[in-house]
């Protein structure tokens, strides 16, 4: 709920809320002992997050409880203060205890968010003297082109460790996420969900290195290519795939084409979109374009994985034409021509 409250929309809870609060502790821990903890936690969660309650925003709930109540202007309070001293005496300490612990988690914030607001480079030097595993996970959870930002800015040879890592997050607890979450906005303060946290790794890792500059991905690429093929396989897999080739312009579609083999190209173009096929077919030359199309209507079927590794096969070639600089592929910042 909004610390700016309007009569609008106000729910049901948060008109109990506002009218408890209005009336004080000692009436509000009567009310509570006939209250569920379901109950308390749900006009709790309402109660600790009001700071300010606006005249007209009063004036509306009293009226609609029919009782009388004066205020000069506004309301002032300390929610969970108030909270808290209202339930004195009205549940147990245990009881207390358990429904603030479940508010103070359903309260927690999308971890990291404060660091939205930090300059990458201010971030860079914030963590990079963490564990290459600590930098991996605040990563991992920050927008795709602020992580590149960060990635590339550490020193090169932890580069590779902390993209390897990214790549393999998948379950993190969430006292861990939070507890390093409060770590840091208590350093970017120095410097002026309650479910595990689900995170594609591998996916994350891909996005991040298809923002950041092409010697950086080298640097990382290289070195897991050294320490995890498998793994370097699978990130140059995603980072860039057949249907991508649309992305490429007429001319290197053109050159890709001189550098694969008919039959190659004949399997890959199986699954391939129309669109794909239509980009390939006015790239050919006429007479090249009307046998491959008396060629796939006469083809019969093809094993999956076959039809995968003539994709795969174009995607390196094309991939070994952009390292030759005879191609270019898009990614990351445009691309400037001078």
């Amino acid at each position: 709920m909004s610390n700016v409250l309007t009569t609008k929309d106000l729910t049901g809870t948060q008109k109990a809320a506002i009218f408890l609060i209005s009336v004080g502790e000692e009436y509000t821990r009567e009310i509570f002992k006939y209250l569920s903890d379901d109950e308390i936690r749900e006009i709790g969660e309402c109660i600790a997050e009001i700071n300010h309650v606006p005249q007209s925003v009063l004036t509306h709930v009293l009226k609609e409880f029919n009782k009388k109540y004066h205020s000069n202007d506004q309301l002032i309070v300390n929610g969970e203060s108030f909270l808290n001293n209202a339930m004195k005496g009205a549940v147990s300490k245990e009881r207390a205890e358990k429904i603030w612990k479940e508010l103070r988690d359903s309260k927690r914030e999308v971890p990291f968010t404060a660091l939205k607001r930090v300059d990458a480079e201010i971030l860079t030097e914030l963590i990079q003297g963490e564990h290459p595993q600590t930098i991996a996970l605040i990563l991992s959870y920050l927008d795709n082109d602020k992580a590149a930002g960060v990635l590339a800015r550490l020193p090169s040879d932890i580069q590779p460790d902390v993209a390897m890592r990214i790549a393999e997050i998948s379950n993190v607890p969430p006292e861990i996420v939070y507890e390093i979450d409060t770590i840091l906005q208590r350093e970017i303060a120095k410097a002026g969900s309650t479910s595990h946290g689900n995170i594609d790794g591998l996916e994350t890792v891909v996005e991040i290195l298809n923002k950041v500059d092409r010697s950086t991905e080298d640097n990382i690429l290289s070195k897991i290519e050294e320490e995890r093929q498998e793994m370097a396989n699978e990130i140059r897999q995603l980072m860039f795939v057949f249907e991508d080739i649309l992305k490429i312009d007429d001319r290197g579609i053109r050159e890709i084409l001189k550098n694969v083999e008919s039959q190659q190209l004949l399997i890959a173009l199986k699954t391939g979109s129309d669109e794909m096929k239509d980009k390939i077919f006015s790239n050919l030359s006429e007479r090249a374009a009307e046998m491959l199309r008396e060629d796939m209507e006469v083809m019969g079927p093809v094993r999956l994985t076959e039809v995968e590794i003539a994709q795969q096969n174009i995607v390196k070639a094309a991939r070994q034409l952009e390292t030759e600089g005879k191609i270019v592929i898009g990614k990351g910042k445009e691309d400037v021509f001078v």
